[in-house]
C-alpha cells in the first residue's frame, strides 16, 4: 500500500475526493475558514498551491471524512477496522491456544509482527534538502493560525519523536507545537505522555532531550501514532501492523533519533529542561479556547531537512466535525475488540462525534441478569485508560443501533426511571480543558442503564415491545413494486423531515 503522503493524496485525488486550489490563500486565519465549510459538509480534501509567503503548498482536510481514514488504513469500511483491533488484543492478551485453528490464527498474528519491522534507508527522500545553523528558517513553512484569539501559529499534525535517556526506547506523540521564532516552538503534551516522562528523565540525568519533529507522513502513521492502546509496542511496529509491512525510517542528520524516510519536513532540536515559553491560547476540541500555558517546554532547532518541492500537511481542533474527530472514530472501531475482550458482556461501543469522540459512550449488552448494565459502565470506564475522561456511559440493549441517536433516545425516554436507573460518581479526574466541571481537573460522572427491566430491578411486568407481524411485513416486501411504490427511495430518511435542523 502507499507509503507517503504523496501516494495517498494521488489516492484520494484519483476517487474524486481532492480539490486543488491556485487562489492566493493566507494561512493566518483564510484556510482553516475554508476547510472548515468543508468539513461541516463532508467535503473533499484541500491542496492549496499558491499560500502567502510561503513557497509550499498546504494540504489539509485529508482525513475529513471517515472514508478517507479508512482509505488511509488501506481499507474501504469503518466496519474491517475492527480486524485490526482483533490482531492487537491477542498481542496484549494473548491466550493459550485451545484449538488447531487458534494457534494457526495466532501464528499468523506473529508472523504479522515479525513483517511490521521498521526498515532503514540509507538515501532516505526526507534529506533531500538540508539545511542548518542560520539557514534554518522555520517561518517559510507555512503554518496556519486558525482561530483571531489563537496565541500564534502551529504544527498540529506533525510527529514528535523523542527518546528515553536512560532505555533508549523512543516514542512518537502526536502534539501541538507554537511558532515561537525563526529557529524556536514551543510543546504542549500533557505530564503523563511519553515525551513529558522523557524530558523530565532528561533532566533528572542533567541532560538535554532531543527532539524530532516529522511532518508530512502516510496518515496511517499518524493513526498509529495517536492510538492510545496499552500494548508494549513501538508506535513504528503499530504502523507496521496496520500496514502489513515495516515502515521505513532514516536516521536524523544532528541527533540520535529516526523518522520516516519520506516525510515531507523534518525538524531536529533540543529542549533544555526548565526552558520555557508562554504557549497559547488556542482553539481546543472542547469547542472553546484553551488556557495559555506559561511553562512550555521551548525547543531549539538546529536542522530543517525536506523533500524536492515539499507538502505541508496540517489540520486544526475544534468543534466536532474535525479531523480529529474522524480518527477517532476509526480507533473506535480498532477499540471494539479489545473492549469486547476486557469487558465480556459488551456487544458493541460507540463513542459519538458531538460528544468530543470520548465524553460520552453508548455501549449495548446481551443482557442475562439484573444489574449487569451497571456492571457493564463501570467496568468500561476501567477497561482502558482513554475511557478515564469518558463523564456519561448510556447502556442499551443489544437490539438497540448505538449507531443511530434517534434509537438510543428512545431507548432512554422508555426504559429509564431516572430515580432508578441513573447513577453518579463524584470527584473523578478529568482533563483540564473541561470547564464544565466546578474544580478544574476534577469532575463527576454518569451511568443511565437504558435496557429493558427484569425483576427485582421492577416488581411489574414490561410490556412487549411493538413488532411487524413477520409474514406479512415479507408479503408487502414482495409486493412493494405491484403497489406502484417501487420508484421511491427507501433508504434513510432525511432527518430534517421529522422536525430535526441539521445543517
Amino acid at each position: 500500500m502507499a507509503r507517503d503522503l504523496r501516494e495517498f493524496i494521488n489516492l484520494v485525488e484519483q476517487r474524486g475526493q481532492l480539490r486543488r486550489i491556485q487562489t492566493l490563500v493566507d494561512p493566518n486565519l483564510e484556510i482553516a475558514e475554508i476547510s472548515n465549510r468543508m468539513l461541516q459538509c463532508g467535503g473533499p480534501a484541500l491542496l492549496f498551491e499558491n499560500v502567502k509567503d510561503s513557497p509550499h503548498p498546504v494540504v489539509v482536510n485529508l482525513l475529513g471524512t471517515v472514508e478517507r481514514t479508512c482509505w488511509s488504513m488501506g481499507m474501504e469500511h469503518p466496519q474491517e477496522l475492527e480486524t485490526l483491533g482483533k490482531k492487537l488484543g491477542m498481542l496484549q492478551q494473548p491466550k493459550p491456544p485451545k484449538k488447531i485453528s487458534q494457534a494457526i490464527e495466532f501464528g499468523k498474528v506473529l508472523f504479522d509482527v515479525v513483517k511490521a519491522k521498521p526498515q532503514r534507508d540509507l538515501l532516505p527522500p526526507c534529506h533531500q534538502v538540508v539545511l542548518k545553523g542560520d539557514d534554518v528558517d522555520l517561518t517559510q513553512i507555512p503554518m496556519i493560525q486558525p482561530y483571531p484569539q489563537d496565541g500564534g501559529k502551529i504544527v498540529t499534525l506533525g510527529l514528535v519523536i523523542t527518546k528515553d535517556c536512560e532505555t533508549g526506547i523512543p516514542n512518537v506523540g502526536v502534539y501541538r507545537l507554537q511558532l515561537q521564532g525563526k529557529n524556536t516552538m514551543t510543546v504542549q503534551w500533557l505530564s503523563v505522555r511519553g515525551g513529558a516522562r522523557h524530558l523530565r528523565k532528561a533532566a533528572e540525568n542533567g541532560k538535554k532531550l532531543e527532539i524530532a519533529i516529522a511532518i508530512g507522513v502516510h496518515p496511517l502513521i499518524i493513526m498509529a501514532a495517536a492510538t492510545p492502546i496499552p500494548v508494549d509496542l513501538s508506535e513504528w511496529l503499530f504502523a507496521g501492523l496496520y500496514g502489513g509491512s515495516g515502515v521505513h525510517l532514516a536516521k536524523c542528520k544532528t541527533v540520535d533519533l529516526e523518522v520516516p524516510a519520506a516525510s515531507e519536513f523534518v525538524l531536529e532540536g533540543t529542549i533544555t529542561p526548565g526552558e520555557v515559553a508562554t504557549d497559547g491560547p488556542f482553539g481546543d476540541h472542547m469547542g472553546y479556547y484553551g488556557p495559555v500555558n506559561d511553562h512550555a517546554p521551548l525547543v531549539r532547532f538546529q536542522c530543517v531537512t525536506h523533500r524536492k518541492n515539499p507538502i505541508y500537511l496540517t489540520t486544526f481542533s475544534g468543534r466536532p466535525p474535525k479531523e480529529e474527530a474522524m480518527i477517532a472514530i476509526a480507533l473506535n472501531r480498532i477499540y471494539t475488540p479489545i473492549l469486547r475482550q476486557q469487558v465480556s458482556e459488551i456487544v458493541d461501543f460507540f463513542l459519538p462525534m458531538e460528544a468530543l469522540s470520548y465524553k460520552a459512550a453508548v455501549i449495548s449488552i446481551k443482557k442475562a441478569y439484573p444489574g449487569q448494565a451497571r456492571r457493564a459502565a463501570m467496568a468500561f470506564w476501567t477497561a482502558l485508560p482513554q475511557f478515564t475522561y469518558t463523564k456519561f456511559v448510556i447502556v442499551v440493549d443489544h437490539d438497540i443501533n448505538i449507531r443511530d441517536p434517534r434509537q438510543v433516545i428512545w431507548a432512554v425516554t422508555s426504559k429509564v426511571d431516572p430515580t432508578r436507573d441513573v447513577f453518579i460518581l463524584p470527584d473523578n479526574p478529568f482533563d483540564s480543558l473541561d470547564f464544565a466541571n466546578e474544580k478544574l481537573g476534577l469532575g463527576g460522572r454518569m451511568g443511565i442503564d437504558a435496557t429493558s427491566k427484569i425483576p427485582p430491578e421492577t416488581d411489574h411486568q414490561w410490556g412487549d415491545e411493538l413488532k411487524s407481524d413477520p409474514d406479512v411485513a415479507a408479503m408487502v416486501e414482495r409486493r412493494w413494486a405491484e403497489y406502484g411504490l417501487g420508484d421511491l427511495d427507501m433508504g434513510e430518511a432525511n432527518p430534517n423531515l421529522f422536525g430535526y435542523d441539521i445543517r
